[in-house]
């Protein structure tokens, strides 16, 4: 039993906060300056109260774009990575799922061994991936399109790995059940497997949507036009590294409204995803 003492509470409770403010303070900084004007940021007086060019700054940012490097509105670019974290958080869950639902449920030569090849890709580097992975991309005319922004990274090691782990939990007798009660194979899998797998689903689905939300190197590589550019180059491009006066504003009102989407999934799923992570339904 807990013995109730102030001074134990009140403790956690301040690191606690303190742990908020170091993670908010920044954002809201950003939030700051997004409503600002560029002069104001540059010249270092980062005000601590909302300006008045909010409407102007986010109207700005989201259907006209900037005077610099990219000349993107950041509605495009949202729209990219949208369906970029979109199509690979789908595609990897589907894909890892059968992947996992072969390996455990059908008795096939060398399924261990197919395991462990798919396994083993998690030791290889990006690094050590990337040029053969751009080099059939390119081969294929994948460059600039959503296929080639989605369809090298949907498929996934962990996930195989985490729903096979899950579906090694389900007891035998469910399976024997199904199969007295003349379910086939899909009808298992879609009947039974699923419905168990709903939470683990979506705890994966939160994790991968962000992942994909916030990749980097390879639309970097993958993309060269303006308009197929995701929210995090777009970021990159807006900061000018010669003597043009980078649009801080508008910068800062692009790293805001790019956090909204991560935010609203796991907003939305969130008791899911805490389930998926705590939970082991069978």
């Amino acid at each position: 039993m807990v013995e109730n003492r102030p001074f134990g509470n009140i403790l956690p409770h301040l690191i606690l906060w303190i742990g908020i403010a170091i993670v908010a303070f920044p954002v809201y900084l950003a939030f700051v300056g997004s409503t600002h004007e560029p002069t104001i940021i540059a010249n270092g007086q980062m005000p601590l109260l909302p300006g008045p060019h909010l409407v102007e700054n986010y109207y700005r940012t989201l259907f006209i774009g900037t005077s610099g490097t990219t000349r993107e509105p950041v509605y495009t670019m949202l729209l990219n990575s949208f369906v970029m974290a979109m199509a690979i958080a789908c595609g990897k869950i589907f894909i890892s799922i059968l992947s996992a639902y072969a390996i455990v449920y059908f008795k096939f030569p060398l399924r261990m061994t197919a395991f462990w090849v798919i396994f083993i890709t998690l030791m290889l580097p990006v690094e050590v991936r990337i040029y053969p992975t751009y080099k059939i991309a390119a081969d294929l005319n994948l460059l600039d399109t959503y296929a080639g922004l989605t369809l090298p990274l949907v498929a996934s090691a962990t996930a195989t790995l985490l729903f096979r782990q899950f579906f090694m939990t389900v007891p035998d007798e469910l399976v024997e059940a199904s199969r007295i009660d003349g379910a086939g194979p899909f009808r298992f899998f879609f009947d039974t497997l699923l419905p168990l797998a709903r939470t683990n689903m979506a705890a994966l689905f939160v994790i991968l949507f962000i992942y994909g939300w916030n990749q980097y190197l390879w639309p970097l590589l993958i993309t060269t036009r303006d308009d197929m550019q995701t929210i995090v180059i777009g970021i990159k491009k807006m900061i000018v590294t010669s003597d043009a006066l980078t649009e801080w504003q508008i910068v800062m009102a692009t790293a805001m409204l790019a956090m909204l989407p991560p935010v609203l999934v796991v907003i939305a799923m969130q008791k899911l995803f805490v389930r998926g992570l705590v939970e082991t339904e069978k």
